[in-house]
């Protein structure tokens, strides 16, 4: 009988352990309404395409015969990328899409809870947009959107917003040299080769933004879509802005994300001067895409001084934390 007795209080204690680590390690959650895998995973942050067979090995009897989840069914998501601090009771999450150094983010304040954006890096692929040569080394353009778009979509999501970066490129994350490599192995949004095509390319940007919008339709979306001028080596351009013809809140959008530039200037080097501009333009990916967008241009990659707005890893981060305190401004302006 103590044997007995000493053999359940084993197989006891050994489903306890493991409830405890099953806790630990996954998080119940039920599905919303209309919620799909991508949704769910994305409304706790974490990335579908690093968390998605995970899921799929977790719920594997939770799902129906499409894989679509169930309404008002429980489902566990992996938590190993969300921890808290004790001593300061802030969370962090990893997102592997910004490298190494920087897939740690933490979550300041909930400033963007609920707000979604679509962060769109000029070209990419077999495009690598405007291309310069200085000091022996080539300058692409897709390379540096590409970086200030990362560095952008991070301090977004330290708010708490929900961030989509349209491309995506597998192994380069948030760089600090100054000279960033030229490579062709981006890739559009759900894993889709870029293709050389250029009306199938901005097609594929514009479907892949208006398929996401609608999952998240009634809330507030905005697309950013981030490019280097190419123009004479003369000509020194500041950060300027396009929004569609007629569309007042892109108009007011554009304003917004100049006038704050104008603003961080002014107080970071008050004697330069800036001379920015937020005009109409009936570009494809404005006039097809369904949020309302913002098209920048950073400077002009031919422009000694242009470029030091790009080779400068400050300066690129500069830009990305001006331009997401210009988002900040618009999402609390549309709420009053």
């Amino acid at each position: 009988m103590r044997l007995l007795i000493n053999y359940i209080i084993v197989v006891f204690s050994f489903i306890l352990l493991s409830i405890s680590v099953l806790a630990q390690d996954n998080l119940s959650v039920e599905a919303l309404p209309g919620e799909g895998i991508y949704g769910l995973l994305r409304r706790h942050n974490l990335n579908p395409g690093d968390y998605l067979n995970t899921f799929l090995e977790l719920n594997k009897d939770k799902l129906d015969e499409n894989l679509q989840l169930i309404k008002g069914k429980t489902y566990l998501i992996p938590i190993v990328a969300v921890k808290e601090t004790a001593a300061v009771k802030k969370s962090t999450g990893t997102f592997p899409i910004f490298g190494e150094k920087y897939q740690e983010v933490e979550f300041k304040d909930e400033l963007l809870r609920g707000a979604v954006f679509y962060i769109v890096p000029g070209h990419g692929g077999p495009d690598p947009g405007a291309v310069a040569k200085t000091n022996g080394h080539q300058l692409c353009e897709d390379e540096y959107a590409y970086d200030i778009a990362l560095r952008l979509a991070r301090n977004l999501i330290e708010h708490h917003a929900m961030v989509y970066v349209i491309t995506r490129d597998p192994n380069d994350g948030i760089r600090d040299e100054a000279y960033l490599k030229c490579d062709k192995d981006e890739y559009c949004w759900d894993n889709k080769k870029i293709p050389l095509n250029i009306t199938q390319r901005l097609n594929q940007k514009v479907n892949a933004v208006n398929q996401l919008y609608e999952k998240h339709s009634g809330q507030y979306q905005r697309k950013i879509e981030l490019h280097v001028d190419s123009r004479y080596s003369n000509q020194k351009v500041d950060i300027f802005f396009y929004y569609h013809p007629g569309s007042n809140k892109g108009k007011k959008l554009g304003v917004t994300l100049l006038n704050t530039i104008k603003q961080k200037y002014k107080e970071n080097q008050p004697n330069r001067g800036y001379r920015g501009t937020v005009s109409e333009r009936n570009l494809y990916t404005l006039r097809n895409t369904k949020p309302v967008s913002s098209y920048i241009e950073l400077g002009n990659i031919n422009h000694e001084r242009d470029r030091k707005r790009l080779v400068i890893e400050s300066n690129r981060q500069a830009i990305a934390n001006w331009l997401a305190l210009g988002l900040i401004k618009d999402f609390e302006n549309s709420r009053k």
